[in-house]
């Protein structure tokens, strides 16, 4: 159960935010309507997001393949039912799934661009401070464009399971 109750997405104080999210994901979800209790960060919530996932050159299934590592690391169930299903649909095979978030187990699964993607992931998650030597093979794997779309895709994933897991948003609860 979350820790505070779901917004009213039909309170006329949230009203705005309901239809900028709704514009953009077509349904109002939990975790949106968690947000709704504060419309202003609702709504440049959804505008931020909508740039990482939809505005962005980095592959849809590298960009999965990092917000799948993110909440597996993690432990944040939610923000993994939402992307695993997406990352198949953008390429991801199963079996990679299946191999996170000990990805480096099994190395014959990754591309050269996927392992340092997961590699540069794993330190932004876990250290916060990433190792010269892991930045130089994302470097090396990626245009530079990519790489800053993949860094920003990896803290921002990492502060959606901070706002699932703080508050508790498991989708369990109905809405």
């Amino acid at each position: 159960m979350a820790r505070l109750p779901y917004s009213n997405p039909n309170d006329p104080e949230r009203a705005e935010a309901a239809k900028v999210v709704t514009e953009s994901r077509k349904k109002i979800g939990h975790l949106h309507r968690m947000l709704m209790h504060s419309p202003p960060l609702s709504i440049g919530w959804i505008q931020f997001w909508d740039a990482v996932r939809r505005k962005t050159h980095l592959s849809g299934a590298l960009r999965e393949l990092v917000i799948c590592q993110v909440a597996a690391i993690n432990g944040a169930q939610y923000e993994w039912q939402a992307h695993a299903p997406i990352g198949l649909e953008e390429g991801l095979r199963q079996e990679q799934l299946d191999a996170l978030p000990n990805w480096a187990d099994k190395p014959a699964l990754w591309t050269a661009a996927e392992a340092a993607a997961l590699g540069l992931c794993d330190e932004m998650t876990k250290k916060v401070h990433v190792a010269d030597g892991t930045f130089a093979k994302a470097k090396a794997a990626l245009p530079e464009r990519h790489v800053v779309e993949l860094v920003v895709t990896i803290a921002s994933y990492n502060c959606v399971s901070r706002v699932l897991e703080a508050l508790e948003i498991n989708g369990a609860d109905p809405l």
